[in-house]
């Protein structure tokens, strides 16, 4: 099971309610009892209630992109030889940035590692063999994944981030989900410049912000412990950390 968490709501063409997910998928949230009831669906105040709280994703769940994203970012290319060693251990992607493995050559066991276990029975955790007949796999945010060469490959890892200001039509009828080591660095949500390398790019509102301050967490490593404690890296339980006296991540695991 992947859960996402609740960041607003909208109604569809029939005038049922949605929920808007930080993973940029939408979720219906109809009260239909006695098989669905949720009455806190059909009033604001209990709409309200229920912002910034957890809701199963199946498109997650299946590694499927949503349509409110935009790319930010590519990471180098890699090979057997030069990939980062924490991209073969179990890390995850930070709350609304997707990645998009890319393989140009050779081929490429991906992973994903669901705690807790799959909500649907008897399915196993998605595990599937990138190469020339399947050269793209899409990686949700805060699912552990891990990446493992077979042979020779060549690949790249691209970054999205959710962005729900797009101008995305709503098509009448479109079903919504829910009723049927990545780039380690400190990325400017507004220009993408990865801030441990790059300055802010030309016309960049932030270029004048404090670096750690100004980025976004793309990647966390995930480890048998306490995560490390950046104010915008999310660790193993999804919650913001912000214990002062810690250095920022290292960005070894991509």
């Amino acid at each position: 099971m992947v859960n996402q968490v609740i960041t607003g709501f909208h109604q569809d063409a029939d005038g049922d309610w949605v929920a808007e997910l930080s993973c940029g998928h939408n979720q219906h949230v109809r009260h239909n009892p006695p098989f669905m009831p949720r009455p806190w669906a059909v009033s604001a105040a209990g709409r309200a209630e229920r912002l910034g709280t957890p809701l199963s994703c199946p498109p997650c769940e299946r590694a499927e992109l949503p349509e409110a994203i935009r790319p930010v970012r590519s990471s180098p290319e890699w090979d057997e030889h030069t990939l980062p060693p924490g991209l073969r251990q179990a890390h995850q992607l930070a709350a609304s940035t997707w990645g998009k493995i890319v393989v140009r050559e050779g081929a490429l066991r991906f992973s994903l590692r669901f705690s807790p276990p799959s909500s649907q029975c008897g399915e196993s955790p998605l595990s599937v063999e990138l190469g020339p007949h399947t050269p793209v796999q899409a990686i949700p945010p805060g699912v552990r994944h891990e990446v493992d060469p077979l042979g020779h490959v060549r690949f790249r890892i691209d970054f999205f981030t959710v962005d729900r200001t797009l101008d995305i039509p709503r098509v009448a009828g479109h079903t919504e989900a829910g009723d049927r080591a990545c780039w380690a660095g400190l990325l400017c949500p507004e220009c993408g410049a990865v801030l441990t390398e790059d300055p802010h790019r030309d016309g960049c509102s932030r270029a004048g912000l404090l670096r750690t301050f100004s980025a976004l967490t793309l990647c966390t490593p995930v480890a048998s412990g306490a995560s490390k404690a950046d104010p915008l890296h999310v660790g193993r339980s999804g919650n913001r950390s912000g214990r002062s006296g810690q250095s920022p991540p290292s960005p070894e695991c991509c």
